[in-house]
């Protein structure tokens, strides 16, 4: 098995979400424009899009060799083209300037505890992924396990923040 406990729940629910992207309207030249909703994302933040393909390289993830969570979802970010400098569980719990601290977490969010951090895969059913007993896999942060952790955080990547400048 490539990612743990759960591989069919979590590529069912990266397929789920590429049916569920956000609206589009078409205009006059033929473009497709996001619609304006109710959430509505700063732009020096990831996008639906940003998260979806950290999410995407979570799932394709197949080495073997990380063997804690903070390194792994560096590592996902990384190759997922959204680099910043390698933070443990913890330096991320307490924030850095690399993330923005939010309260309503998106697909490629970090979901942070005391000590163990993951990737937000989906926010409605609480599915996160990251390095867990048995290797890479999703769960949910809503299970009893995770709530004795304590005091959940999110935190929103910042595109070309502090090590970074913008790609444009």
């Amino acid at each position: 098995m490539l990612f743990g406990r759960k591989p069919v729940a979590a590529a069912f629910v990266l397929w789920a979400f590429s049916l569920s992207s956000s609206p589009a309207q078409k205009t006059v030249s033929g473009d497709f424009r996001p619609m304006r909703t109710s959430r509505q994302y700063a732009p020096d933040t990831f996008t639906l899009d940003d998260g979806l393909s950290v999410i995407a390289a979570a799932l394709d993830w197949r080495s073997n060799r990380m063997r804690d969570c903070s390194h792994l979802v560096h590592a996902i970010y990384d190759r997922a083209g959204y680099s910043y400098p390698y933070a443990s569980s913890s330096d991320l719990y307490r924030g850095t300037n690399d993330f923005r601290r939010v309260t309503d977490p998106q697909p490629g969010d970090l979901v942070v505890w005391r000590g163990h951090v993951g990737i937000v895969v989906n926010p409605a059913q609480s599915v996160f992924f990251s390095y867990l007993r048995h290797g890479p896999g999703t769960d949910s942060y809503d299970a009893q396990y995770w709530r004795r952790r304590g005091q959940i955080r999110f935190y929103r990547y910042i595109k070309g923040g502090p090590m970074r400048t913008p790609a444009d």
